[in-house]
């Protein structure tokens, strides 16, 4: 057992030390600055629903626990080194007019090419600013710019907190970025964000390959959304290496647990967790054989060859394989004659979306159509089922305040899934 860990290990160490390459620190974007939580709230006149732990809260409140449903939407694409755009139309991803959701969720990988001093360099940051700047425009096109003269309840919702969208993590490492949305007014209710990096590429630590994690709490619910992109190849022995790498990202994988020492570390820990990302798992079958049941769109059988590891949920795959394309075209790489230097690389599945545990019911698993890169974009969407504690201050006469009428009772949280 000393002698493998000390064979995993030590590349790691020798590529952190001669290096000098820290693979994703703990910091990201967002619209606000962490400590703006309390200020916002204050403002907002909503810090009596926030939580409050203290033994004195504790004996002074009321407590009723209810479950609120969200619309989360996920994607992932991998954008091969492209730079965007201005004009981009991100709306045949997003959708937003046809299904808004509460929460958008975008994983990105190969924002930047993978060559040498993009993975040992430091993170060129203009790249995931211009995805951000088209993602903001897209999601906020459909709302109105307030009016000096107009009410301001026109365009904003209850206790003048927007309902635009705000960024509350933006993360990239390397080539792999996740940006997380949510509606304005849901921003009062968000705590804990916080991102976890773990790198699986060169020497099994640089940022090439791996994932960043991302993870926060929405009322008394955690997310983790994981944006991954695993070891690519046909062969039998890369098949392992993804099996491994989810291996190491399940395990190296770590979040804070927070003052209180009461959040989830690990990812499988948190409430929500949903896996997504250029996984780059084949199908297992001859290449003429995979491409003649593509051409036949005979999805099932070629799904039952298809190599992604089990004991995740997945929707149903109804759409076509999503990588390898020819850029700017409807045609999979090998249609046309193969020159000798060329790699033959057939149709595959490779970009997912999978989810774990409870909680999450799936409405909607599609791939996008749009062509600059040779994967296409794959999205899904889904309901979330959130526990709400609602606080209603205890006065002499032991009415609950006129804010909160109902009475519910429900479990606070079901963990009943979590694997033992």
């Amino acid at each position: 057992m000393l002698g493998s860990y000390r064979e995993v290990m030590w590349p790691r160490l020798v590529a952190n030390k001669i290096l000098r390459k820290s693979v994703g620190s703990n910091n990201f974007v967002a619209d606000f600055p962490p400590d703006s939580d309390q200020k916002l709230l204050e403002a907002s006149g909503l810090l009596d629903e926030r939580p409050s732990f203290t033994s004195k809260s504790i004996l002074l409140e009321q407590h009723k626990t209810t479950h609120l449903n969200y619309k989360v939407f996920a994607s992932t694409w991998n954008v091969g080194g492209i730079v965007p755009d201005d004009g981009l139309d991100m709306d045949d991803l997003l959708e937003t007019h046809k299904t808004p959701c509460d929460i958008y969720v975008l994983g990105f990988q190969e924002v930047v090419p993978l060559r040498a001093s993009n993975v040992l360099g430091p993170d060129n940051n203009k790249v995931s600013a211009k995805w951000n700047s088209l993602i903001r425009e897209t999601l906020n096109k459909g709302v109105a710019e307030p009016h000096r003269d107009k009410d301001v309840s026109e365009s904003k919702g209850t206790n003048s907190i927007s309902q635009d969208f705000r960024c509350i993590i933006s993360k990239q490492m390397v080539g792999i970025l996740i940006t997380v949305w949510v509606r304005g007014d849901l921003w009062p209710y968000i705590r804990h964000p916080s991102v976890s990096c773990v790198g699986c590429g060169i020497m099994g630590c640089l940022g090439n390959k791996g994932s960043v994690s991302v993870r926060f709490q929405l009322h008394e619910t955690t997310f983790c959304f994981v944006c991954c992109h695993l070891a690519s190849g046909g062969r039998d022995r890369d098949e392992r290496q993804r099996n491994s790498d989810v291996n190491e990202i399940l395990a190296r994988s770590s979040f804070p647990r927070g003052s209180s020492l009461d959040l989830p570390k690990k990812i499988l820990d948190h409430d929500r967790v949903i896996f997504l990302g250029d996984l780059n798992y084949r199908i297992s079958l001859p290449e003429e054989k995979t491409r003649l049941l593509v051409k036949s769109q005979e999805w099932n059988i070629l799904l039952e060859n298809d190599q992604i590891f089990r004991g995740w949920q997945e929707g149903i795959v109804m759409f076509a394989p999503t990588y390898k394309y020819i850029p700017n075209s409807d045609l999979y790489y090998g249609c046309i004659t193969y020159q000798k230097d060329e790699k033959k690389r057939a149709p595959a599945w490779c970009d997912r979306i999978i989810w774990y545990g409870s909680g999450l019911k799936q409405h909607e698993y599609a791939r996008g159509e749009t062509k600059i890169s040779d994967h296409r974009p794959v999205k899904a969407i889904f309901t979330a089922e959130v526990t709400v504690i609602r606080r209603g201050k205890k006065i002499r006469n032991l009415f609950f305040s006129d804010r909160f009428e109902e009475t519910i009772d429900v479990d606070a949280k079901d963990f009943s899934w979590i694997s033992t």
